[in-house]
């Protein structure tokens, strides 16, 4: 199995706007050209927009949809923890979460046009429910299995022909599974394979099952098997996300509990592997360090490569995109910087004697502040002109012509000066926190090393400097951005730049 990479995906990887944060949204692959993510929760509001991001294009963008439901609105109503599959160019969605209400209606989007229709199904209609979970069964069925109805955990399979919208509650004899929601689904073969979800009573589960009896030509009766496969197989846990790539099931994240008698909270961050081929758990190799645990994201598979988004950790929600690709993508070579991927060399006007002092003034807070690896080289913080992440964003904020890249990161810098941290968008988080480390170095670092007392302690009765060492923006938490813009304020006010 190859070693694989974490690339924290830059802006430079796209065009469009990027999707803003969520989580319990899904997203869905269309074929091989895009994936469509629909819906979630951010800060206890309900979303209902489509985000899509085109594959052959790296573009993301947001379709104007068409298409009103017995409301008279466009689409589905804002919804959290429903299910979505795609068969071939349509979107299925059913039910989830709104406020406190469990959602029972169900829909269907057009891709290719971009039009959402409200469906009248038939036959045995599933009661209304969020944290189910669903999947394609070849390129006309939809298998749907538990879930949370308001009062109890739900066992139930459905399977819904999605040409003749026809649902049908699928009867099992033997051995069923716990009922459960918050679980994973997914269809390999002839087989529907369930795993995890927080049960009846609370427990949160590990256990594995597969369901046969999908398939029509194969006239098997429906029953469920247990399955308990060799290997390092996942600790117990919801709100995972499984994602097939070839003939491996690549599992990420998660919610979990600290064990039977524990009430805490653990959220996971661990690649876990069901190998198809040798049926067993495996962990999967990654060269470097994963980004922060989440449960109720969205991983999706792009060839070799897999796109996460999104998620929640228990006090914040998640906007970050990530890449996992193996160790000989092109995009694994990427130095690691804080943020933007690239390692840029410092501006070579600074004398050697100014390197010397910077290097040795570093070494010293390291041993102060026992950090190691604070910045492992001078290089780390580069000069404003090329950060190239830095002056793109400087032009965006500076409409003038013709103004020189260190006029327009003035700019940039007087904008920061004005804004309120809830109006800092995600993709301004790197830049800010390099200009804020590129401020400390340059005025009481490099200058003296005298100055290192002034980052110990702060400003004059200030905090200290509580960023200077993190390493990349993906390292902050969303209540961490308000002290990052006061303390950068505070820097650009007491430099006087």
């Amino acid at each position: 199995m190859k070693t694989h990479c974490w690339v924290r995906a830059s802006a430079s990887d796209f065009t469009g706007p990027l999707p803003q944060p969520r989580s319990g949204h899904t997203a869905v692959n269309i074929g091989k050209s895009k994936i469509v993510f629909f819906g979630g929760l951010l800060d206890k509001k309900f979303l209902n927009d489509v985000i899509v991001y085109d594959i052959d294009n790296n573009m993301w963008f947001e379709p104007e949809c068409t298409g009103s439901g017995s409301d008279g609105k466009v689409g589905p109503s804002p919804r959290a923890f429903h299910i979505a599959v795609a068969i071939d160019c349509h979107m299925f969605v059913f039910g989830g979460r709104s406020g406190g209400n469990r959602l029972g209606d169900f829909w269907v989007l057009d891709t290719d046009i971009w039009q959402w229709s409200e469906l009248t199904s038939f036959g045995d209609l599933p009661s209304s429910r969020d944290f189910a979970a669903a999947s394609a069964i070849g390129n006309r069925k939809i298998v749907m299995y538990g879930g949370w109805d308001g009062k109890k955990w739900l066992s139930d399979v459905y399977v819904l022909d999605t040409i003749s919208l026809e649902w049908m509650e699928l009867s099992v004899s033997g051995t069923i599974p716990p009922p459960r929601c918050g679980h994973s689904a997914t269809m390999i073969e002839k087989r529907l394979l369930i795993y995890g979800g927080r049960g009846g009573g609370g427990p949160i589960m590990g256990d594995l099952w597969a369901l046969k009896g999908l398939i029509e030509e194969e006239n098997e009766a429906p029953g469920w098997t247990q399955l308990k496969l060799p290997g390092q197989s996942p600790s117990p846990r919801c709100g995972h996300t499984i994602a097939s790539g070839g003939h491996y099931l690549l599992l990420f994240g998660g919610h979990g509990t600290g064990g039977w008698l524990s009430r805490y909270d653990i959220y996971h961050n661990d690649c876990v592997v069901l190998d198809r081929v040798s049926v067993q758990w495996k962990r999967l190799p990654t060269s470097n360090e994963p980004p922060a645990a989440r449960a109720y994201h969205s991983m999706n598979s792009i060839g070799s490569r897999y796109l996460l988004f999104g998620g929640f950790d228990g006090k914040s929600t998640y906007g970050d995109l990530w890449w996992l690709v193996p160790e000989d993508d092109p995009i694994a070579k990427r130095l690691p910087a804080p943020s933007s991927g690239v390692v840029q060399e410092r501006n070579t006007t600074m004398g050697a004697k100014d390197n010397q002092r910077y290097g040795s003034a570093v070494s010293e807070l390291q041993k102060r502040l026992e950090i190691s690896n604070l910045l492992s080289t001078p290089q780390c913080i580069m000069d404003e002109v090329e950060d190239k992440e830095l002056l793109q964003l400087a032009s965006r904020v500076h409409s003038e012509q013709a103004v020189s890249n260190l006029q327009a990161v003035q700019a940039l810098r007087e904008h920061w000066m004005k804004s309120a941290p809830q109006s800092i968008k995600l993709k301004e988080l790197s830049p800010l926190l390099r200009d804020y480390q590129r401020l400390i170095t340059r005025f009481h670092i490099g200058k003296d090393g005298s100055n290192l007392e002034l980052v110990e302690s702060g400003f004059p009765g200030k905090d200290a400097f509580h960023f200077y060492h993190v390493k990349s923006a993906t390292q902050l938490r969303l209540n961490e951005i308000s002290n990052l813009l006061a303390e950068y304020k505070e820097l650009l006010s007491s430099t006087n730049i």
